[in-house]
């Protein structure tokens, strides 16, 4: 599969989340806030990336994250309510490039940018050992 035949520049998706304590910083580390924790922010942000693009892929194909540059700008508490956006801005043959960003209400509390790698499934699975 060509990316380039099925992915166009200005796809986009968005998620909405409730931060919940489990993915806070202070849940995975004794001692600190429990605060919106950033690789749970950079999830988010490669989902809404996938949701981008997943309903566009042929049958069997599929993305997997290989890039990130993210700024996280900003803590949010539990209970805020996180908007995360991702607009495809670049697409090659294999690779699909993302801009993305957080917000809690009208704040911006992360941005950067993601890309994402497209795979066959059954190929992938079998190089990597998976049953």
């Amino acid at each position: 599969m060509d990316a380039r035949e099925h992915i166009k520049i200005g796809m986009s998706a968005e998620r909405t989340l409730v931060v919940p304590p489990e993915r806070t910083v202070g849940h995975f580390v004794p001692h600190m806030p429990f605060v919106y924790a950033t690789p749970m922010m950079i999830l988010e942000m490669e989902m809404a990336s996938g949701d981008a693009i997943s309903r566009y892929l042929q049958p069997g194909w599929i993305t997997v994250g290989t890039e990130v540059d993210v700024r996280h700008l900003a803590a949010s508490p539990v209970g805020a309510t996180i908007r995360t956006t991702a607009r495809v801005i670049e697409v090659e043959r294999r690779v699909i490039r993302f801009e993305v960003a957080a917000f809690d209400g009208e704040r911006k509390i992360g941005e950067g940018r993601h890309a994402r790698g497209l795979v066959n499934y059954e190929n992938f699975s079998k190089r990597i050992g998976l049953k």
